[in-house]
């Protein structure tokens, strides 16, 4: 076992619906952890004041022993009866103090950070400089000894009060084209994974996690293998793409752009994203332009339009099919927010913002989301949402099935958009072969979320025979 101590505690958990749905009809081809009872116990390690309560039970509910690896299972139905699909908007991981009584500065945005100094009796100006030494300057600090140029009794404070560091690293992989995965481990034991992307444009990319895990379940992603174990704090965020330019702007140059495509589905964990959003972009630190700051969903719809409402930053949406039948299909999510509702919602929303373009992500499925007819509806789809579409070659993994599309099939899928007024991108692998590709990250462990069943018509592009 990882971590070198245990808590067992009883818990009560709302069952999600759509989960059990699956659980128990002919839909669910594999689902390894769940007996064919409503009720029932299992093993999750994880110390006790991590474990997220939903706001209210309904009549059915699960009992879970929980000590370090929760299952994906227990994460998966860790939701209120009365949703039929995770909201995000109850079930919040804690807001963590994670040393005694002390604050964990990262997860503080300016305004509260200005406050909390304030409160031990120092100006706003010592706060600006403190901030500064935390995400500016070149400096990046993380222990109380990097803090140069402070007056001793603030740092005495600060010793006493604050914690500066969210993350520990415990290790960094580089693929064969530069790509780096960093590897972070949390205060409770979990792992994070957070890509470095360089371009040879002088442009490089960090990609943020925002979760441990993922409870939307999409076939085609290694990381919703997982389910969801919890939700990243703010602190947890913001401070993965402090250490990418701590760790590697001597190696890679500077890190422009921040994209929210980690492990996790960030609208699921808004409060924090979107914090985490506003730290990334604040003009006295990191100072990331919110235009190069991405946040990307699988069609969350409420939290996508209150993300629209609040943040500055660019929204990304993960589409990948033209029928609701398909993406019903490898994107679960769908079954709540269709893509008709998800695609309006869009439309009437960006008519009151200006100059602002939605990125629709497509992900290359052989034989499944392909065809000459799926570009053409593609093109009938977005008419009237200001976008851009970014073709993504299907990276590999032992969780799917499905397999890429050829370049030759993505290049004529691009041509058939571009010639319809579409402005197409493509996006070819960078870190397979260190598993830090799209769609490529986390681990999985021996427990997985179910793979659903697979529509007859496409059986025999997956090799999968009648």
């Amino acid at each position: 076992m990882e971590m070198g101590y245990m808590w067992m505690r009883r818990v009560r958990f709302g069952v999600n619906p759509l989960f059990l749905a699956m659980a128990y009809s002919s839909s669910a081809t594999t689902l390894p952890c769940f007996p064919p009872h409503p009720l029932f116990s299992f093993t999750c390690f994880k110390p006790p004041h991590l474990i997220s309560l939903p706001s209210s039970h309904g009549p059915r509910s699960i009992s879970i022993s929980t000590p370090s690896s929760c299952s994906s299972a227990a994460s998966l139905l860790s939701l209120p009866e009365n949703h039929d699909f995770p909201d995000g908007e109850r079930g919040q991981t804690y807001t963590h103090l994670p040393k005694g009584s002390k604050v964990l500065l990262k997860g503080l945005n300016y305004a509260e950070f200005q406050e909390w100094v304030q409160s031990h009796g120092f100006r706003p100006g010592q706060a600006l400089m403190l901030w500064k030494r935390l995400y500016g300057d070149n400096i990046w600090a993380h222990d109380i000894d990097e803090l140069k140029g402070l007056n001793k009794d603030f740092k005495k404070m600060l010793s006493e009060h604050a914690e500066l560091r969210a993350l520990s690293l415990k290790d960094i992989l580089t693929a064969s084209d530069g790509t780096r995965k960093i590897l972070f481990a949390l205060d409770d034991g979990l792992v994070i994974e957070t890509v470095v992307i360089p371009c040879d444009r002088g442009r490089t990319t960090v990609c943020v996690s925002s979760q441990v895990g993922c409870a939307m379940n999409c076939q085609f992603c290694y990381t919703g293998r997982m389910g969801l174990r919890r939700h990243l704090t703010a602190a947890e965020i913001v401070e993965q793409a402090v250490y990418a330019r701590r760790l590697l702007s001597g190696d890679v140059g500077s890190i422009t752009n921040v994209v929210f495509m980690g492990m996790g589905e960030p609208f699921h964990n808004i409060e924090n994203v979107i914090k985490a959003a506003d730290i990334l972009v604040d003009e006295q630190g990191l100072h990331f332009s919110p235009r190069k700051v991405t946040v990307s969903t699988s069609g969350l719809v409420p939290q996508l339009k209150r993300f629209l409402h609040e943040s500055k930053c660019a929204l990304a949406v993960s589409l990948n099919a033209t029928t609701d039948e398909v993406r019903n299909w490898i994107m679960p999510i769908n079954r709540k927010y269709k893509l008709s509702f998800l695609l309006e919602t869009l439309r009437e929303e960006l008519k009151f913002k200006n100059n602002y373009k939605v990125l629709f992500e497509y992900v290359m499925l052989a034989g499944i989301n392909d065809s000459i007819e799926d570009a053409k509806r593609l093109i009938d789809l977005v008419k009237g949402i200001p976008c851009k579409i970014n073709l993504i070659s299907f990276n590999p993994h032992c969780g799917s099935q499905f397999r890429p599309s050829s370049d030759e099939k993505m290049i004529e899928f691009r041509n058939i958009l571009a010639e319809g007024g579409c402005i197409v991108f493509m996006r070819f692998s960078r870190g397979d072969d260190q598993m830090a590709a799209c769609g490529q990250l986390g681990k999985p462990g021996s427990s997985q979320a179910p793979l659903l069943r697979v529509p007859e018509q496409f059986r025999v592009a997956l090799n999968l025979g009648m």
